[in-house]
């Protein structure tokens, strides 16, 4: 096994028919932008009547059609959001976790110190999270993943992985290992994926992908870190 080994991000997700919802960070082949992207899928009518919206520079899931939903609690929250120069990614409302702990000073892991997993029994999804350092000179990112220390869900494990952003590698972590009832629980450290320096390519990539049947909505940004300027990528099934 070549634990340096880094593979395509559509040889991680090919085939799979449901990893759930997903992140990836990392940094592009030539070394100018930083890479944030995030994927949902759903299985349940209530998981699959969403898409995403950008607004005002954020990016939210909102229902496709409002009369349709059964339980907004833990499908409809902000993404991504931005606290100066540091980018959140999130599957749920502890982005607004985040966001609020770094205005208040605490740290990453320290924000989230509050928050578990989602109280989904039997699945006990886990909640992951991003947070990318926009340093020109140092650019990192950081990802969390809370989830259940136990089938029982009677308490939480923490994990939290740093990483400098080397061009042209990225991490990709999701919340699931694959489709299964339970749903099984995302296992290990982040993993390892190659960035190109075309966003158009790395989205088409990772859509083409996911499962036709199940995929719903993925968003993509590259971002500069010198000026904060980016492009951004946004795919909805639903429209």
């Amino acid at each position: 096994m070549n634990m340096y080994q880094t593979p395509e991000i559509s040889e991680l997700v090919r085939g799979n028919a449901y990893p759930g919802r997903g992140i990836v960070l990392g940094r592009t082949a030539d070394g100018t932008r930083a890479v944030a992207a995030y994927f949902i899928m759903g299985r349940s009518a209530n998981s699959r009547n969403r898409v995403f919206t950008v607004r005002d520079g954020e990016v939210f899931t909102e229902p496709f059609d409002a009369s349709k939903v059964e339980d907004p609690s833990l499908i409809i929250y902000a993404a991504l959001r931005q606290y100066q120069n540091l980018l959140i990614v999130t599957n749920g409302d502890q982005t607004d976790t985040v966001y609020d702990g770094l205005r208040a000073g605490k740290s990453f892991s320290e924000s989230l110190e509050s928050r578990c997993f989602e109280p989904d029994a039997p699945n006990f999804t886990p909640r992951i999270s991003g947070l990318f350092r926009l340093d020109p000179a140092k650019p990192r990112y950081e990802m969390s993943i809370l989830k259940s220390i136990d089938a029982s869900g009677s308490d939480c494990a923490r994990f939290t992985f740093s990483y400098p952003a080397k061009p042209g590698l990225g991490h990709f972590i999701h919340t699931y290992m694959h489709d299964g009832n339970p749903l099984p629980t995302f296992l290990g450290e982040p993993e390892r994926v190659c960035i190109g320096s075309d966003i158009d390519a790395f989205t088409e990539a990772l859509w083409e992908s996911l499962d036709a049947d199940n995929r719903i909505s993925l968003y993509v940004r590259f971002i500069e870190p010198e000026t904060g300027a980016y492009e951004e990528r946004l795919i909805n099934r639903n429209r």
